[in-house]
């Protein structure tokens, strides 16, 4: 059944609003109606949102709300948001592409991004570049992205050393060089990953308190 034209009209104007209501439940439930019938009216709205969105859960919610539009019609936006002077915008635009999985996305993930100063976006960024990158550009990603190591808190080094590790076996040359850096925070970072990489299991702060008794040990403390 053809819905009236006024009909859909007022829907899009309702739905525009609920988007920007100050109620979070209410943008949520926007959101939500948005991904569950799909309309290329609202993908403009929908990144724009995502920008300035304080709710992460309403965040999460727009951005399955994006990947359920064709990537066509939204991988360009958000390709765009990625300049933004907007910390946010360029995370949550990279979260997306990183959902939408289109390698039509992988020119723009620059090493401006995969190296800025935000955390959050950086973060985003080595997540996007793993789901993204060509198959025989891994070990280019890897250059860039050990460049990261010894960088933030916990949960920047976390996310940087599982990005590391899903590139597989061409990140294990970069780390050995890398575990021999001069700066011991670099150097425990190369270890924790490189120990993570062989046993997932053992979690990321058992690799950490390894790294430093290596780093405090030196190069005798080494495994061969």
């Amino acid at each position: 059944m053809i819905m009236p034209k006024q009909d859909t009209d007022t829907d899009t104007v309702r739905g525009l609003r609920g988007l920007e209501d100050s109620s979070s439940s209410v943008r949520l439930r926007a959101a939500l109606a948005v991904g569950t019938a799909p309309d290329p009216r609202f993908i403009g709205k929908l990144i724009e949102r995502c920008a300035i969105e304080p709710e992460f859960y309403v965040r999460e919610m727009l951005t399955w709300a994006l990947t359920r539009h064709p990537a066509s019609m939204t991988v360009p936006g958000l390709v765009d948001e990625l300049r933004s002077e907007c910390a946010q915008a360029r995370s949550q635009a990279l979260h997306t592409l990183s959902k939408i999985g289109d390698r039509q996305a992988w020119p723009a993930i620059t090493r401006a991004l995969l190296t800025d100063a935000d955390d959050e976006v950086a973060r985003s960024a080595w997540r996007a570049a793993v789901v993204l990158v060509p198959g025989g550009e891994e070990a280019g990603l890897a250059g860039v992205l050990v460049t990261q190591l010894g960088r933030g808190e916990r949960e920047t080094r976390l996310s940087l050393s599982r990005a590391l590790i899903a590139l597989g076996e061409v990140i294990m040359p970069i780390l050995r060089a890398a575990m021999t850096d001069a700066d011991p925070r670099v150097r425990a970072h190369a270890i924790a990953t490189e120990r993570l990489s062989r046993d997932p299991d053992a979690g990321f702060e058992f690799a950490v308190e390894e790294a430093k008794r290596v780093v405090a040990l030196g190069p005798a403390g080494q495994e061969e």
